[in-house]
């Protein structure tokens, strides 16, 4: 386990150096700077000197592997530069931003534990009934439906029809992360309901169900202590992914209720072409997205000991 855990560990580290170099040079082919953007917002006429003496100033006149390096030296040492735009430091921007991303995800989350499971188990118990029918006529209107009409749909009529919540959320209380987290866990919850239906179906059509049956063992007990636990893996596999996605941030649903978290942060960056703050979150999203997935692995052992680190079967 413990060589296992460092091999996953060193592996992180040419991924980082990649994930970076790349994301790095793909801001690079973009069609302007940050330069040339803070000036276009400004509506002012700026001369050319002006604009490479800002150039200077901020470092983007130097060759690209210069830049490059020079960022990742500072990294390194645990700086992550300044913003071009706000000029404040870009750790401190982006940590002030985590708790309303961290609220967000575990409302999001729990919503669709909440949903999804129940849902999934009972549309596979009443397999071809009017109830599993049911259950998946929702999960498909719910999986076809996108994120930001599903937001204005619930904006409509929960903030402005009945106004029970705030249109847009001014700061990350629990009033105003429902709505939100509800457009998130909507999809999110069409979807793995399918998938924990699919797993438990799997699990009842083995020979164990049909002779804890044939031994008279109710078949509450067998679905909470054995087949449910046999599908731990896939549902596990499920949300660790999706916990990943939501700590990055969700964009489209940040934007619509203007919730001020990563993804919204991450948006106005792009637009900015404030290239510190965007390698900020590209180190965040992939160590993010790494580290899930180590933990995601190491679970797999607790859950099934038959499952060994790496993904092999003992």
């Amino acid at each position: 386990m413990k060589k296992y855990v460092l091999r996953r560990l060193l592996q992180l580290i040419p991924i980082l150096l990649v994930i970076t170099f790349l994301s790095f040079g793909m801001m690079r082919l973009a069609g302007s700077d940050a330069v040339l953007q803070k000036m276009e917002n400004t509506g002012m006429a700026v001369s050319q000197e002006a604009v490479d003496a800002a150039r200077a100033e901020l470092g983007l006149d130097k060759p690209f592997l210069t830049q490059y390096f020079v960022w990742l030296g500072n990294l390194l040492r645990g700086d992550m530069g300044t913003s071009y735009i706000s000029g404040q430091d870009v750790f401190e921007t982006f940590v002030s931003k985590l708790p309303a991303t961290l609220l967000l995800t575990a409302v999001s989350i729990l919503l669709t534990i909440l949903v999804s499971l129940p849902l999934g188990v009972l549309a596979a118990v009443k397999q071809n009934r009017l109830t599993d029918y049911l259950i998946r006529t929702a999960s498909f209107l719910g999986n076809s439906m996108p994120n930001f009409f599903v937001g204005l749909l619930l904006m409509y009529f929960f903030a402005i029809r009945l106004d029970w919540f705030p249109v847009i959320s001014r700061e990350a209380t629990l009033q105003s992360v429902i709505l939100p987290a509800m457009t998130l866990a909507i999809a999110m919850s069409a979807k793995y309901l399918r998938q924990v239906r699919a797993a438990v179906l799997d699990e009842l059509s083995k020979d164990y169900v049909a002779g804890a049956k044939a031994r008279g063992v109710r078949f509450s007990v067998t679905l909470t202590k054995s087949v449910l636990r046999s599908c731990l893996v896939t549902i596990l596999t499920l949300l660790t992914l999706s916990i990943g996605s939501l700590l990055g941030g969700t964009a489209i649903v940040e934007s619509i209720f203007m919730w001020d978290g990563v993804g919204k942060l991450a948006v106005d960056a792009i637009n900015m072409r404030d290239y510190p703050m965007i390698q900020a979150y590209v180190m965040w999203m992939a160590i993010l997205y790494v580290c899930v997935n180590l933990v995601t692995d190491l679970s797999y052992r607790i859950l099934d000991p038959r499952i060994r680190p790496g993904g092999e079967k003992a």
